[in-house]
């Protein structure tokens, strides 16, 4: 109970180093996009840590995919310690920060269950991780007319727009089996259920069944003793 983590790896590593840029791709905005499932047993809790650098963004979104109720308390704090996002009993939020120089702590509580353990899916969207290089700079390894300069400007914008559709084509995706995963565990959670019910009423219209041709035939049995 209460174990606190760091996060998996690939993600701290990719957080932790800055990023750094080529000369030919001055003009992009450094943005990570990584998520993690993982199993929180009954009256556990689990804590991760992120660090985080100056007026970064940090977009935390989660769903709890099965478990009893589906849900969890959610709790985010500062570096400092202050809370800065703490919900109850929720099966799914988005929550984006702007971020200061420290360690971000989330922490996922399923202390309130006693028998249920629950699956939680999470993802973090990290953006503006490094400093970007001023846009001016790859103009100085070229030399050219303004129509060339213009030319190139125009597919560095390009560039970046077909990088922001891919993440976002990315995320989605990402969410969307997220919701695939939850709505299998729901359908197969009904499916048991059916099933044991339908045994349990299968049983009892048997045993009823039973108790009638057994009252029936009681009721025309001839109880009188012969005398011989």
């Amino acid at each position: 109970m209460g174990d606190k983590n760091r996060l998996p790896f690939p993600v701290f590593l990719l957080a932790a180093l800055p990023t750094v840029l080529p000369p030919g791709a001055a003009g992009f905005t450094p943005s990570l996009d990584s998520d993690f499932t993982f199993t929180l047993p009954a009256g556990h809790k689990e804590c991760f840590y992120q660090p985080m650098p100056l007026k970064a963004s940090l977009e935390i979104e989660y769903q709890v995919l099965d478990g009893a109720g589906l849900d969890i308390d959610f709790h985010l704090a500062s570096p400092e310690g202050k809370t800065l996002v703490f919900e109850q009993r929720k099966t799914d939020g988005v929550h984006t920060i702007e971020t200061e120089v420290g360690d971000y702590m989330f922490c996922f509580d399923n202390t309130f269950s006693t028998i249920s353990e629950k699956v939680i899916f999470f993802e973090l969207i990290l953006d503006n991780m490094g400093e970007q290089a001023p846009e001016e700079d790859w103009k100085k390894y070229i030399t050219g007319t303004d129509m060339l300069e213009m030319k190139l400007e125009d597919i560095l914008e390009s560039i970046n727009g077909i990088k922001s559709r891919l993440s976002k084509s990315g995320h989605i995706q990402t969410l969307l089996r997220a919701f695939e995963a939850r709505d299998r565990n729901i359908q197969e959670s009904n499916f048991d259920r059916v099933n044991f019910w339908s045994i349990v009423n299968l049983v009892v219209m048997v045993a009823v069944s039973a108790i009638q041709v057994y009252m029936l035939k009681s009721l025309f049995e001839d109880k009188r003793k012969s005398r011989t």
